[in-house]
C-alpha cells in the first residue's frame, strides 16, 4: 500500500470523479454526451468513444488534484493510455490524482429485494493486474431495491467478504451497497443497511482499511458513526440519479462525506462542444461538487 496515497485520501480536500461506466451503462453515458448508438457498430468502437470522452475530461486543465482526490476507472480504461501513459500512471504522475478500479462484473438477478454482485471468478488475477498498473483502490457496486432485511444482510456480507480479499492485496476497497433512490421506504432500507455495516465492522483487523460509497441518506449525517470509524479511510456519496443540483444540496447537509459522482459530474458535457465551452462546463461542475464536499 502506498502510504503517501493513503494519507492523501484520508486527509486532503476534494472529491472522487467516477469515470467507470461499464458495458451496460456506457450507451446511456455516451448518449448524454451527444454520441448516439448509430455512431458505433460494436463494443470495441463504443469503448474507444467512451475512452475519448474520459480522456477529454482527464486532460482538461481544470481536472486537477486541487479539487479531485481520485478517479474511478473501468477495467478497459486501466489498460488504455492517455498521452502515451497507462491511465493510472497518467492520473498519478501527471495529475496527482489517485487511480481506483471498478472490479465488479455487474449485478446479479434480483432476490429478496436486492441485486447482489455477479460472481467474480477472476478477481485474484484482476487484483494482481491492478497492483501492476499502480492502482490505489477498488470499487464494487450492489443495489438495494427494497427494505428487505434478508436481502440487505446478504449484500453487506458479500461486500465485506470481497472487501477483505481486496485489502489482502494491499488495495483499499470501496464498498458500495447502493440504496436505489426510488426504493419504497428508502429510510427504512438505510436503517437496515447501517445496522448491518456496523455489525460487520467488528470483523476488520486494525490494519484493514476500507471506504464506503453510499447513497445520500434521507436523514442528514445519518452515516456519521461509520465515517468516524478508525478502519474507514473515507466515506463518499453517489449521486444515484439525483441531478447535480440536488445531489450537491444533499451532500452539503452530510458533513465529512465527499462526492463520488458520475452522471452529475458529466452533466452538460457534450462531444460537440468547443474545448473552451467543454472546459467551462467541466470547471463549473467540478467547482460546485468540490464546494459541496467541503462541509
Amino acid at each position: 500500500m502506498n502510504t503517501r496515497q493513503l494519507e492523501r485520501m484520508r486527509n486532503d480536500n476534494g472529491f472522487i470523479a467516477a469515470l467507470d461506466q461499464s458495458g451496460g451503462s456506457t450507451p446511456n453515458a455516451l448518449a448524454k454526451y451527444g454520441i448516439l448508438q448509430d455512431s458505433y457498430s460494436n463494443e470495441d468502437e463504443m469503448f474507444q468513444l467512451v475512452h475519448a470522452m474520459r480522456s477529454r475530461i482527464m486532460e482538461s486543465t481544470f481536472f486537477t488534484k486541487e479539487r479531485i482526490l481520485a478517479a474511478i476507472l473501468f477495467e478497459k480504461t486501466m489498460d488504455s493510455k492517455v498521452q502515451g501513459k497507462y491511465t493510472p500512471d497518467y492520473l498519478w504522475e501527471e495529475k496527482g490524482i489517485l487511480p481506483i478500479l471498478k472490479v465488479d462484473k455487474g449485478l446479479d438477478h434480483i432476490e429478496n429485494g436486492v441485486h447482489l454482485m455477479k460472481p467474480m471468478v477472476s478477481l485474484d488475477d484482476l487484483l494482481i493486474r491492478a497492483n501492476n498498473r499502480h492502482i490505489f483502490g477498488t470499487k464494487m457496486r450492489s443495489v438495494i431495491k427494497e427494505a428487505n432485511k434478508e436481502g440487505i444482510e446478504a449484500i453487506v456480507k458479500q461486500q465485506f467478504e470481497v472487501g477483505k480479499k481486496i485489502a489482502s492485496y494491499g488495495l483499499v476497497p470501496i464498498l458500495e451497497p447502493e440504496v436505489d433512490i426510488h426504493t419504497p421506504n428508502k429510510q427504512s432500507a438505510e436503517k437496515l443497511l447501517k445496522k448491518e455495516i456496523i455489525n460487520h465492522m467488528s470483523e476488520l483487523e486494525s490494519d484493514e482499511f476500507i471506504m464506503f460509497k453510499l447513497t445520500l441518506p434521507e436523514v442528514d449525517d445519518f452515516y456519521s458513526d461509520i465515517i468516524k470509524h478508525p478502519n474507514v479511510v473515507r466515506t463518499v456519496a453517489l449521486s444515484g440519479g439525483y441531478s447535480q443540483e440536488e445531489a450537491n444540496q444533499r451532500l452539503i447537509r452530510n458533513h465529512h462525506m465527499i462526492a463520488s459522482f458520475s452522471r452529475a459530474l458529466a452533466e452538460g458535457l457534450n462531444a460537440n462542444q468547443s474545448d473552451e465551452a467543454f472546459d467551462k462546463m467541466l470547471d463549473k461542475s467540478i467547482e460546485s461538487i468540490y464546494k459541496a464536499s467541503l462541509t
